[in-house]
């Protein structure tokens, strides 16, 4: 794993998500490999191919002063703006524990009394560790569970904490009153034939205590279908073709109906309207 301290230009940067104002990536890169992830893009600014998405990460070293200086310069109007940790990296992944950088910049949201909602969207149990910043702000948190088979979250989230224990994450978090969520992201193929194995997630969901559910279709842009590709090519024809198929609307459609069902069988409200899906990756 290569650990590289970098300095940054800015840290608390406009998204381009649908639901928050701005997004906060402490690093570049991630240490979890997930082979479904999208994020592999991030590689070009720091001059590393796709290929090596899991092996590097670049440590804004200088992120928790930007946070400082920026949100001293913000209005009060602005300080109601929402914040997400983090898009394109994990802000609770392994080197966190050594550089404390999501830590660092919760102190100064602490510090400076912001009002504005911030999301936490992590893989990690480690989000446990900063529970006291985290009831003193408008906060929630989102743990990103795809399935309960920890030997398939191990083989598809390569070095992510297992599912077990990030559906555990979950219920400790509703256990301290901290408002939570679980991102179902990406909606593995497999559960159009097998949906009695999404029934059991969506069931593990609900045990947890928490009550909302984003759900996104996988996307396979060419970059992540290849990779997925050469890690599928040891199994079966059958499994290959699943993911194969997983870029039609009809895929789409047949695994949407299911989720519909299931989240009103164990009463979940589902974010943004339904099941979404975003074609412009690709």
């Amino acid at each position: 794993m290569r650990i590289e301290e970098v300095t940054a230009k800015s840290i608390i940067v406009p998204s381009k998500l649908p639901d928050v104002d701005y997004v906060i990536n402490p690093y570049t890169g991630c240490q979890f490999g997930c082979l479904y992830c999208y994020a592999t893009f991030v590689g070009r600014f720091v001059n590393e191919p796709r290929s090596n998405w899991g092996n590097y990460v670049y440590v804004k070293a200088n992120a928790i002063a930007l946070a400082r200086d920026q949100l001293d310069s913000w209005g009060e109007k602005r300080k109601l703006s929402s914040i997400l940790f983090s898009s394109v990296t994990d802000p609770y992944h392994g080197i966190e524990r050594k550089y404390r950088l999501t830590k660092g910049i919760l102190d100064v949201f602490v510090e400076q009394s912001y009002t504005g909602p911030i999301s936490i969207l992590t893989k990690s149990p480690l989000v446990l560790r900063d529970l006291e910043l985290l009831t003193q702000l408008n906060s929630e948190v989102g743990l990103t569970i795809t399935t309960t088979d920890d030997h398939l979250s191990r083989f598809l989230e390569v070095k992510a904490p297992l599912a077990s224990r990030r559906l555990d994450t979950v219920a400790k978090l509703v256990q301290e009153g901290i408002r939570t969520y679980v991102f179902i992201g990406p909606l593995l193929p497999h559960f159009r034939y097998q949906p009695e194995l999404l029934d059991d997630l969506f069931h593990a969901i609900a045990d947890t205590g928490t009550k909302e559910v984003y759900v996104e279709h996988i996307n396979l842009p060419k970059y992540v279908k290849d990779q997925i590709s050469k890690t599928l090519l040891g199994e079966s024809k059958e499994v290959q073709a699943i993911y194969k198929g997983a870029v039609s609307q009809s895929h789409r459609d047949i695994l949407t109906a299911v989720v519909e069902e299931l989240t009103a069988k164990y009463n979940l409200h589902i974010r943004l309207g339904g099941t979404i899906y975003h074609p412009e990756l690709k």
